[in-house]
């Protein structure tokens, strides 16, 4: 019995590295070849990549302009107070992360300073006028490179998020007038390409609004980035919404709270949670989305990429130029994205 006892246990499978590599990549003969070839073609490309990266690449292009791909024809004199504002962007993410699992004082003192600093960065960048000693007038028109990108979609996000919820929201009210409205502007905004949104924002805009306001094309772009995203954002959150079973709507109505508090305290919250990742990925798109200000005359990233390259001495240096530029793209969607699946593990997003 002993012997039959030992011949019929199953065979002990590999554990650590090799048990991984043999399960995943060596599991059986048509694994082993693409595992072959894939990799020679991983060598091949990557050797290639490397050998230009160190070797071949010109990266005087960058080196030598490196001001102008982070602000672009900001004024040289003026560059402090950019990186003022950066040091407050890093301070405040910074004290986020020290502070991520704290409750009550602490996280509400961590909201003001996000709000506050804000108008705060805002008022660094622009100034005041341009007889001020202390902050001179920086027009918007003149922002470019990174700044501008990075202008663009933040300021995009922020605006476009609440815009989104509310539109959302409205898609759903009992109110036929706000529901008819809100879908309108919803299905209308997503039949049109960006482009078209931000020629309608450079040209029409100015007719909606007094003679005296007068906006940039720094803000003329911003609203229509901002109009654009706030649809693909309502829709995300319309979904979100119609997750949320009817228990809960029941169930909050049952302990007295009114529609309002129903949907800001229970509905909203659990809606925001379950789409995360489609909110981030739209927001992501959203900053790419932002090199499509070339043609309304903006010098973002890319824009300046382009541009440096027809400097006499660096003509034909495309490569290095957009390599530059795709490797803080990468940095910037890819933090974004690491941020998103943190937040969504720390929220227990997709567990029950």
């Amino acid at each position: 019995m002993a012997v039959q006892s030992e011949t019929m246990k199953p065979p002990r499978s590999e554990v650590g590295l090799l048990g991984w590599l043999k399960k995943n990549l060596f599991s059986t003969w048509y694994n082993v070849l693409l595992t072959i070839f894939s990799a020679a073609f991983i060598y091949i490309v990557l050797r290639a990549v490397i050998t230009w990266v160190v070797r071949d690449a010109r990266w005087a292009v960058v080196t030598t302009n490196l001001r102008v791909f982070m602000i672009g024809r900001y004024p040289r004199d003026e560059a402090g107070r950019v990186l003022v504002s950066l040091g407050i962007i890093v301070l405040m993410t910074a004290l986020t992360w020290v502070f991520r699992k704290a409750k009550g004082k602490p996280r509400r003192w961590l909201v003001i300073g996000w709000l506050l600093s804000f108008p705060l960065i805002t008022i660094l960048l622009r100034g005041f006028s341009r007889e001020s000693p202390f902050l001179p007038l920086v027009s918007e028109d003149i922002w470019s490179g990174l700044l501008l990108t990075l202008v663009l979609a933040i300021v995009g996000i922020l605006a476009s998020f609440p815009l989104g919820v509310l539109l959302a929201l409205g898609r759903r009210s009992k109110l036929p007038i706000i529901k008819v409205l809100c879908t309108m502007y919803i299905e209308t905004i997503r039949g049109v390409p960006l482009i078209s949104v931000l020629f309608m924002s450079q040209l029409m805009l100015p007719l909606f609004l007094p003679p005296e306001i007068r906006l940039g094309t720094v803000m003329r772009a911003l609203t229509g980035m901002a109009l654009f995203s706030a649809a693909y954002t309502a829709e995300n959150v319309r979904g979100g919404l119609a997750s949320i079973p009817i228990g809960q709507y029941e169930a909050a109505r049952a302990v007295g709270l009114n529609e309002a508090l129903v949907m800001g305290l229970i509905v909203l919250p659990q809606a925001l949670r379950a789409v995360i990742p489609a909110i981030v990925g739209q927001f992501i798109s959203l900053f790419k989305d932002t090199t499509l200000v070339v043609i309304v005359g903006l010098l973002d990233l890319l824009g300046i990429a382009k541009a440096v390259t027809a400097q006499k001495e660096f003509i034909g240096l495309h490569k290095e130029a957009y390599a530059f530029t795709a490797v803080i793209f990468f940095i910037c969607c890819f933090t974004m994205s690491y941020t998103s699946r943190r937040l969504e593990q720390r929220l227990g997003v997709g567990e029950r």
